[in-house]
């Protein structure tokens, strides 16, 4: 089986996982107490006006034709209109509007997890038993085992009251004046962020908390399991026959270790995107940062059925996005990877 057929059957797949994931949102947001009506008119509104607006939204429909409506519609694209939080507006108008904060928050939270969490890890794994390994495995443990919007609420606080708890440095008036909280200051454009450092660094400063909080976690869970893989890597036998050889120290651990290492951290990488897509509504929420976890937080409370349906459907399909490009991953970084029987 060529790489691109086993690709082309892992996208055949992934229809499956969709419809199921959509099935079950639909299932959920009909059979749970969300009501759009009432968030509209009120829970004490008047009967009439509200069997009129359950009949304009179409919720008076026998069940089955409103699943088959909300399915042609999530698959054709056609997200329709917000009913509730902001009445009248098209859903993908929402999404394009809220999203450059979550994307610009997820990318520095990898970013935090890949580049701090990975090298600390195998560097503890290079030198264990030592103090450096202890405060690394320390720290590890310590950040996964905060909750997120527990760190969140903590860092906040102490973040806007820094004077009195970081020995008079003020972070709200460091480098850049800006508040904790708030979605960053992000221009229209992508060119505009990456040739204006003014821009650049409050964006940055003022993401800078939430991503944090939102890549401590899967840090903390990178940091523990890469110290373990080098362990495994450093005692296998490949290693000591390569020793025998004569390979040198640095081609050892760099083409060597570093790389088979890096195969169990796979699915761990792409597993804890899955979390940053879940622990955004609560960071998010916290920090007013006004992106999609947000909007989907707003949404859910407000009872607004489309808004909250379009937005499971984009987390999923992200999700069946992310899994193939584990396989795509995997064959990467460890070349003995087939597409034989690959499913």
């Amino acid at each position: 089986m060529s790489r691109w057929q086993y690709f082309a059957k892992r996208l055949l797949l992934s229809i499956p996982v969709l419809v199921f994931g959509a099935s079950i949102t639909f299932l959920v947001i009909r059979a749970g107490p969300l009501d759009p009506v009432s968030a509209i008119i009120g829970l004490n509104g008047d009967p009439r006006a509200m069997e009129q607006v359950r009949q304009q939204l179409g919720l008076n429909e026998p069940l089955w034709r409103q699943y088959v409506d909300y399915m042609v519609n999530l698959f054709t694209f056609n997200l329709g209109d917000s009913w509730v939080v902001q009445p009248n507006t098209s859903v993908y108008s929402l999404v394009v509007s809220y999203a450059p904060r979550t994307i610009w928050l997820g990318f520095w939270s990898v970013l935090i997890a890949l580049f701090v969490g990975i090298p600390l890890g195998f560097y503890a794994g290079l030198n264990p038993n030592t103090f450096s390994d202890y405060v690394a495995s320390f720290g590890g443990i310590v950040w996964r085992a905060m909750p997120n919007f527990w760190l969140a609420v903590i860092l906040m606080s102490v973040l806007s009251q820094s004077e009195q708890f970081m020995l008079g440095f003020d972070w709200e008036n460091w480098a850049y004046s800006t508040n904790v909280t708030g979605p960053p200051p992000l221009p229209g454009d992508i060119v505009t962020l990456l040739t204006s450092p003014d821009q650049f660094g409050r964006a940055l400063k003022k993401i800078a908390p939430a991503a944090i909080v939102l890549g401590s976690a899967s840090m903390g869970n990178e940091m523990r399991i890469g110290r373990t893989a080098v362990l495994e890597t450093v005692n296998a036998n490949f290693i000591e026959t390569a020793k025998a050889k004569g390979v040198p120290p640095r081609s050892l651990v760099w083409k060597h270790i570093f790389r088979n290492a890096l195969i169990p951290l796979v699915p761990i990488i792409t597993g804890e995107a899955f979390l940053l897509i879940g622990g955004s509504v609560l960071v998010e929420t916290v920090f007013n940062i006004s992106g999609i976890g947000y909007l989907f937080f707003q949404a859910v409370k407000a009872g607004d059925m489309p808004l909250v349906g379009s937005l499971m459907f984009i987390f999923i399909l992200l999700v069946v996005i992310i899994n193939i490009v584990q396989d795509l991953l995997y064959t990467v970084i460890d070349p003995r990877v087939g597409y034989e029987g690959g499913a």
